[in-house]
């Protein structure tokens, strides 16, 4: 798959009609393989980094978001690579939100939006993903902003990714990983 606007229908199509909001939260068995199978390639591309060929519309900018913030963490789970394209997701977020495209997009497709700086272990981008979530009105996912804010308010990183990552945990945060729900 090469990128531009029929990658970006794929991406959309796959993620928003055919996996749906049951396989967002709950994956299906087999779901890191099938998006590796489909969409590994793609990923590969983007993570070169320039991806002007998503840029045509808000939406298109939403699929570019979707394969470097979420195909990465299925494709590459419980490995580095989950996190590698991370600061490209937070670039193209940023971008979007700056120039006011997530508004012209749906509650979920803003909620994918904003992902990126949820999952960043800025606090800034921590702290500028719950201003997000609160002005998108959805109390579920503004809850899951403040919790993940209140980890790196906490610990400056997110201590379940450390064993992926090669750091070292300290004693706070492996009493913190010990409680029901800490690792997302």
């Amino acid at each position: 798959m090469t990128l531009g606007k029929d990658a970006a229908e794929t991406v959309l199509a796959f993620w928003f009609e055919e996996l749906g909001e049951q396989g967002w939260f709950q994956p299906p068995e087999g779901l890191d393989d099938v998006i590796r199978d489909r969409f590994l390639a793609l990923h590969l591309e983007m993570a070169r980094g320039d991806l002007s060929a998503f840029h045509s519309t808000p939406r298109h900018r939403l699929a570019a978001i979707i394969v470097l913030d979420q195909f990465p963490r299925n494709m590459y789970r419980a490995t580095p690579l989950a996190f590698a394209t991370d600061w490209l997701a937070v670039r193209e977020a940023r971008r979007l939100v700056e120039a006011g495209l997530d508004r012209e997009l749906d509650v979920h497709s803003r909620c994918f939006s904003y992902l990126p700086f949820e999952h960043s272990e800025s606090l800034a981008d921590q702290d500028h993903s719950v201003q997000l979530f609160s002005d998108l009105g959805d109390a579920n996912y503004l809850d899951y902003a403040q919790k993940h804010r209140d980890v790196i308010a906490r610990f400056g990183r997110f201590p379940h990714r450390n064993a992926f990552v090669g750091r070292e945990s300290t004693e706070a945060e492996l009493e913190y990983l010990s409680q029901p729900g800490s690792g997302f």
